[in-house]
């Protein structure tokens, strides 16, 4: 698939706002230990991606995008930080699967491509840590049980029930991310279309 160098320009303008949220806003959740904060971040991105999805209707431009972010990335303070660029890739990932699977865009594959892509907020640690830095699928499990249990007010004994609903809300902000992309980016769109003589 061959990209024009207006679409080029749109997924490095897009690709560069996901990369600004991260940095800024990112490094702003992560050190007041914001709930959900990978999963509002995701949201946040996952949203820019999918308009710009919309302004670049080829596919593997959400791909891009997430690639775009995720080298912006090594531009955060502390240096190259390895586990989030692999996140955003991953989530860019997920999103043009599901945007893919589905064919052309529309509200309902980019409700999918958000919910999958937040899902991976969850699923992160388990492959980062678990996976890659050795520590175990079951000890991040615990972890995983334990913070959830505290941010839930859930007796952390009830492991079904937190994973169900940390689960659930992490389809729900990719729900809702998706929602908001196709609106917004249909809603700017339409402005930016030339009017048409009668």
């Amino acid at each position: 698939m061959r990209y024009t160098t207006r679409d080029l320009v749109y997924i490095g303008v897009f690709g560069a706002l996901w990369g600004a949220v991260e940095i800024s806003l990112g490094s702003v959740l992560h050190a007041l230990s914001v709930p959900f904060s990978g999963a509002v971040l995701t949201g946040i991105g996952l949203t820019m991606a999918l308009v710009g999805r919309l302004f670049v209707p080829r596919p593997g431009s959400v791909l891009l995008i997430g690639l775009v972010t995720a080298f912006l990335k090594m531009f955060s303070l502390g240096g190259i930080v390895v586990n989030p660029m692999i996140g955003i890739a991953a989530e860019a990932v997920l999103a043009e699967l599901a945007l893919t699977a589905l064919g052309r865009p529309s509200r309902p594959s980019f409700v999918a491509a958000g919910m999958l892509a937040v899902l991976w907020a969850l699923a992160h640690p388990f492959f980062t840590s678990g996976i890659l830095g050795g520590q175990g699928l079951a000890t991040v499990l615990g972890w995983t049980l334990e913070k959830g249990a505290r941010v839930l007010g859930i007796t952390p004994s009830a492991a079904a029930a937190i994973l169900a609903l940390l689960i659930g809300i992490h389809l729900l902000i990719g729900a809702v991310a998706g929602l908001l992309a196709w609106d917004v980016g249909r809603a700017v769109e339409a402005r930016l279309r030339p009017v048409r003589r009668a």
